[in-house]
């Protein structure tokens, strides 16, 4: 068998193929694109949890990790913080941690249904219209762009770039197919170049008036270095916070707000559930995260040689982490390709684990269990248009990019 992350076709519906990496192949080789995978729950929790061995220095997105690249003792300047080993990493996360409490999230949750009250306003008495595009994918932009400071009138300009950045297209990608070594396509240059112009000039402003926002106190941050060196952020740094924020904050939620409406048309049984009892809808979340993960591969670069299932995997090799094959393994979850809200979850791995548990974690179960709130109450019943549902075409995301409903 053959498993190729970048093929359309499984990517529109890749269950089938890590059922069988699973049961056939828990420690997988594609030779022509050059990586191994893991696939089976235990390995990918062992694996997201061992830094040391599965290292994130070299990138965690796996047509960007270069295998020909010099090593580096210590963080490349620039790169997001995702990007990064501790000690480093640490230092970075705990900047930027202090937006993320859970005071500061929770008290996030009225401007949340506000939002969606607003916007369902604006829809009533439509009769149809594309749940993404039109709702619930403009929630989570505002949100975070008004904890980096954004104002609104930029974010669908800023929402647009964003998407020509994550977007990924084969035919377009250039570089050595085996080596996995990508270059931006024309597509994602414009949208990273534009991306980037706009944060120069939000840094130049904050420089020079700073304010209240997240984007402010980044400027301002000081990292205490373990010689005890203190200094500022580079504007690099600053750079690149903002791009993993944004981009990270609001594309992965959008598709778990898109998975949250497709998959609940799809089990009208589950959705009355949840229509007849609200206290469900935080393990409907993790319900929704479990069955189909928003981002389901993390790539490594191993770091020592490892045997596993009976195989050695040289040092220097591109590791595929696929914690969506790991949220169905059968090991670990009973008839996990049942989609079932009263599922007790011990630890689902969409968010990964370990150092590198997504920061902003809190944050979008709180805007998924809001926005499902607020659209159950205002559409107890929906119905969506599969054949006009489409997917957002990257490597590290994976979920509805336009969901047509109507009721």
């Amino acid at each position: 068998m053959t498993y190729d992350p970048y093929d359309p076709v499984v990517d529109a519906d890749p269950h089938d193929t890590w059922r069988r990496l699973r049961d056939e192949a828990p420690l997988y080789r594609n030779e022509r694109l050059g990586f191994y995978a893991l696939s089976r729950y235990d390995d990918v929790l062992a694996g997201l949890l061992d830094w040391r061995t599965y290292s994130s220095g070299r990138g965690t997105v796996l047509e960007l990790i270069d295998p020909l690249a010099p090593e580096v003792d210590g963080p490349r300047e620039g790169e997001p913080m995702i990007f990064a080993d501790p000690p480093y990493h640490d230092l970075l996360r705990s900047l930027v941690s202090r937006a993320f409490t859970p005071r500061r999230i929770g008290s996030l949750e009225d401007r949340i249904r506000r939002l969606c009250r607003s916007r369902f306003d604006d829809l009533a008495g439509s009769g149809g219209f594309d749940y993404l595009e039109d709702f619930a994918g403009l929630i989570p932009a505002m949100v975070i762009g008004d904890l980096l400071g954004i104002p609104e009138g930029d974010l669908p300009a800023l929402g647009h770039w964003a998407d020509q950045f994550m977007h990924y297209d084969p035919e377009l990608e250039t570089g050595d197919e085996v080596l996995g070594i990508k270059q931006l396509n024309p597509t994602r240059l414009e949208g990273a170049t534009k991306l980037m112009s706009y944060l120069e000039a939000a840094v130049d402003e904050r420089v020079a008036r700073p304010g209240d926002d997240l984007m402010s106190g980044l400027v301002q941050a000081e990292l205490t270095l373990d010689d005890g060196t203190v200094r500022r952020l580079s504007r690099p740094e600053v750079m690149a916070f903002f791009v993993l924020l944004f981009t990270a904050g609001a594309e992965t939620t959008a598709r778990l707000l898109g998975w949250s409406v497709v998959l609940l048309a799809r089990h009208p049984d589950q959705r009355a559930l949840l229509a007849a009892d609200r206290s469900l809808l935080p393990n409907a979340v993790e319900e929704l995260l479990r069955y189909e993960s928003p981002s389901p591969i993390q790539a490594r670069w191993v770091t020592r040689d490892v045997e596993l299932h009976g195989q050695v995997v040289p040092r220097g090799s591109k590791m595929a982490l696929l914690n969506a094959s790991a949220n169905r393994d059968r090991r670990h979850f009973a008839d996990p390709d049942r989609f079932d809200v009263t599922r007790s979850i011990d630890r689902q791995l969409a968010f990964g684990y370990g150092g590198h548990f997504c920061l902003g974690a809190a944050l979008a179960r709180l805007e998924g269990r809001v926005v499902l709130d607020e659209t159950l109450d205002r559409l107890p019943a929906w119905e969506v248009d599969e054949a006009r549902v489409s997917m957002v075409r990257t490597t590290t995301v994976r979920g509805p990019a336009h969901v047509p409903i109507s009721w």
